[in-house]
This record gives C-alpha cells, structure tokens and sequence, in this order.
C-alpha cells in the first residue's frame, strides 16, 4: 500500500466514522421531548405506561444491539473482509432507521422497538472503521491515525443532535429518515474507496467459533484484568446516566424544546472536538496517564452532581467544562487499559471496553428511567455519585498494585 492509497482509505474512513456517528445521534435530542412534552398518540402512551419508562426501553435497546453485534460483526470482518461486512451492516442500519421511522408514521411503540434493535445490533460495526485506521501502520501512524478518526466521530455527535434538533420540527420520523440517508451515503463511500486486503477463506463451522474465540468478555477469566475493568464500569454507569438523562432534566426542570437541547449538546460535544485536537495530548504528556485520568473522573464526578442546582445563567459554561473532561478521559483510559493488558491483544482489550460500555447504557435506560419517575434531580445525583465511586474504586486498586510491587522490589 502506498501513501496515496493509505489516505484515501484514511480520508473514507473519517467520512464514514463522520456520517454514521451524524446518523446515530440525530435521534438523541428529539426522543426525551417526544416521549415527555409531544401530544398524546399510542407511540408515547403505549398501554398506559408512564413515558418515562417507555423513553427509557427506547433507549436500552439501541445500545443492547451494539453489544450484541459488536460481539461478533468484528470476527466476522476478520474473516469476510471489513468491506463486505461494513457494507451489509451498514445497509441493515439504513433499513433499520427506515423501519423505525415508519413505527413512528403508524404510532406503533412495538415496531419502534425492533426498529432501534435492528439497528443497533447491524451499528455494532463501530469497530470495523478503527480497525482499518489502526491497520494503515506504518504508512500513517496508528496514533495519528486513530485521533483524526476520533475528531471525526465526536464531530458526527456535534453535528447529529443539532441537526436532530432542528429536523424534528419537519416531524420526528424526518429525524430517521435523514439518519438513514447519512448511512446510505457512508455505504456508497465504502463501496467505491474500500478495498479489502484481510479476506479470510472459511472452514465450516468457522464462524461461530471465531465468534467464541474473539468474544471480549473473555478477557475477564484474567484476575489482573478484572479491577481496571470494573473501574470503567461504574464510571460508565454515572456517564451514560448524565448523558442519557440529562434532556429529560432540561424538558421537566426548564421546558426545553428539542432545538434547544441539541445546542446544549453541541457546546459540549464541541468542547471534546476542540480538546482533543487542541488540549488532551499536552496534558496527558504533562501529567502522565495516571494523573489525568485520576484527576479528571474526580472532577466530572463533583460537576455531575452540582449541575442539579445550577441556573440556566451558568449551565452552559459547566457543560463545555463537562465535554472537555469527558474526552480528556475517552483518552487516557483506553491508553492506560492498553499500557497494561495489550499483550492479551489490543482488539480484545478496546472491544471490551466497547461492550461493557454498552451494557452500562442498557443497564442505564432500564434503572434509570425509574428513579426518573421518582425524581429527576436525584437521577443527575446518582450520574455524579457513580462518577466517584469509580474514582474512590481506582484509588483502591492502584494503592493495592502498588503496595505488591513494593513487596516483589
């Protein structure tokens, strides 16, 4: 491969990695208002249940389908080529958002649900992109290679929710049917810049034991693994509650509309684009992995839990805070995750990552959409306190793996 051809691939995979993140955000502002604050139809008064709840098992199902097709689509791209399995996954998300969008012409809750599953489960692909980023080393270099793709990514949710914001007042379906084009398009890139180099010939029964084998969940049988892994799940718990709860916060505390949650959103999306490219890395080279992880969780953890209590006067100067330090951590956790167990594999180790995030969203949606209904404020305290809880967990765990190293000197 030369240099031409490697940033061609590159420059396909930031447009991909652009448009499908676009695609997959769009919906996030328009779902808590029109479950919460749209008229009544049988969508979001779906046998009498509270639309808090229905809100939070549209939610869950979405991120349950990525971790159901992240848990093979990998291992199947390893054997049919990135190419193949990327364009049919990402034919199955544009019918699936069409089929979601259609749910919501015919007011039909059951249909909207299989329609996020649907597409969740073909969006596990999220991997195939950065993968064939990390395998254009040592014609582009990995680093450089996986920050471009990333700064493309948080610039997809930037753009997403605003443009999701301002769609739904043309009607909520129009918000699907525009994530479905953004994915045609992202298939129609594929096939004419992506060129599969990888193409395994299968064996029966290949398949399924290449799904076993890749199945990152595995890595958990390592005792050393465990701790570091369980730090990111509570810290990813009290994440994803902040984020997926805060517009409900927005529509019931200040009657915000779409348009203007959406631009919430793009202050502190903008902020992560903006600090990644500009400010992470100085920082993570001046205090070192351990530090900037350690200090960053601590603070997210407080700003979660004070956001309840701030005034509109102030809240959007907190969420560009907020978005800064939520990529300074989307940086040096996975770096210090891969400083330390890379040798088990690094696809294995950030696809493990990948799925307890996404069980964390289930988990999320499910558990908190109840206390939603009980209290929304206390839902935001929860995100803050999950946040330092995580940090109080990692303090423990560093403590005790120094403590051992002091004894093996």
């Amino acid at each position: 491969m030369n240099k031409k051809q490697a940033w061609l691939i590159l420059s396909a995979t930031m447009l991909i990695s652009l448009l499908g993140t676009a695609g997959i955000a769009l919906p996030y502002p328009v779902l808590a208002p029109y479950f919460l604050d749209s008229p009544p139809n049988s969508l979001n008064q779906f046998m009498g249940i509270n639309p808090k709840l229905l809100l939070g098992f549209a939610l869950a199902l979405y991120p349950l389908g990525i971790l159901i097709g992240s848990s093979f689509i990998g291992a199947l791209s390893d054997h049919y080529g990135r190419r193949k399995v990327l364009l049919i996954t990402l034919a199955g998300s544009t019918a699936g958002y069409l089929f979601t969008a259609y749910a919501v012409i015919e007011e039909s809750y059951s249909l909207f649900l299989i329609g996020r599953l649907v597409t969740g489960i073909c969006e596990g692909n999220i991997a195939i992109a950065r993968a064939m980023a990390v395998e254009l080393h040592p014609v582009i270099n990995r680093t450089k290679a996986l920050s471009m793709v990333y700064a493309t990514v948080y610039s997809g949710w930037l753009l997403g929710p605003l443009a999701g914001g301002y769609l739904m007042i043309l009607g909520t379906e129009q918000v699907f049917i525009w994530a479905a084009i953004a994915l045609a398009v992202c298939a129609a890139v594929v096939a004419i810049a992506i060129k599969d180099s990888n193409k395994q010939k299968l064996t029966r029964g290949s398949i399924f034991q290449a799904i076993i084998d890749e199945n990152s969940f595995r890595l958990l049988k390592h005792k050393e693994v465990r701790p570091i892994f369980t730090f990111y799940f509570i810290y990813a718990l009290g994440n994803n509650t902040f984020y997926e709860f805060y517009p409900v916060w927005f529509v019931e505390i200040h009657q915000f509309t779409s348009d203007k949650i959406a631009w919430i959103t793009v202050i502190m999306t903008g902020s992560m684009v903006l600090s990644s490219i500009f400010i992470t890395s100085a920082i993570v080279k001046y205090f070192g992995n351990l530090k900037s992880l350690t200090t960053s969780v601590f603070v997210l953890g407080i700003l979660m839990m004070l956001q309840p209590f701030l005034g509109l006067d102030s809240i959007y100067f907190f969420f560009a805070v907020i978005g800064f330090l939520i990529a300074l951590n989307n940086a040096v956790t996975p770096t210090y995750m891969s400083e330390r167990f890379g040798g088990y594999g690094q696809g294995k180790v950030m696809g493990l990552q990948t799925s307890i995030f996404c069980l964390t969203n289930v988990i999320v949606a499910i558990l908190g959409s109840v206390i939603a209904v009980l209290s929304i404020q206390a839902t935001m305290i929860m995100a803050g306190l999950l946040v330092l809880s995580s940090f109080v967990w990692f303090l423990l765990f560093t403590r005790k793996t120094l403590e051992v190293k002091k004894q093996t000197v």
